[in-house]
């Protein structure tokens, strides 16, 4: 298979993939996916420390509740 018949086979398949409403379903979720990572990406220091902190101070009453 060459590149050239690759190319048209593919031409037809993007184009009915953006008709059809799967296909603009499918991006939508990935779409909201890949913002998710991104809002992650940025705060993942803040969220790492945030659930650290929570972890510690449920140990600690947990430790206090068993005294």
């Amino acid at each position: 298979m060459n590149v050239g018949s690759f190319t048209r086979n593919m031409k037809p398949r993007i184009q009915s993939f953006w008709r059809n409403e799967d296909g603009i379903g499918t991006l939508e979720v990935l779409l909201i996916i890949a913002v998710i990572v991104v809002i992650f990406l940025l705060f993942k220091d803040f969220i790492m420390s945030y659930v650290s902190k929570l972890i510690s101070n449920s140990g600690s009453k947990m430790d206090e509740a068993l005294k």
